[in-house]
């Protein structure tokens, strides 16, 4: 189980930077620092809304990543982004792997 210090272990400004290295080269002209800062954004929003954010806790959850996609579709159509599938999946991906490289996710 993840104690609530891991979590301190997580950063944005990092995260993002290791998002935009890891991505495919034919994403690397497209994908912004902007878009991966929303995507992240929306993450957030995703996990708070699902309540997996507890402040007192850092117990172990069940993500369910087909809602995820779609509640990140949503938001990105009533947001007028211009992110395609192919760059959401990819922001997850990486931020999946950001989260394994700190020990966030198993």
């Amino acid at each position: 189980m993840k104690t609530e210090d891991d979590l301190l272990f997580y950063d944005d400004v990092e995260a993002v930077k290791f998002i935009l290295q890891n991505l495919p080269s034919n994403l690397k002209t497209t994908v912004t620092e902007e878009k991966v800062e929303y995507v992240l954004d929306v993450i957030y929003e995703f996990y708070e809304e699902q309540g997996l954010i507890e402040e007192d806790t850092a117990e172990a959850a069940y993500i369910d990543e087909e809602d995820m996609f779609l509640y990140l579709k949503k938001c990105i159509e009533k947001d007028a982004m211009d992110i395609s599938e192919e760059e959401i999946s990819h922001i997850l991906e990486g931020e999946y792997e950001y989260g394994k490289s700190i020990g966030v996710y198993e």
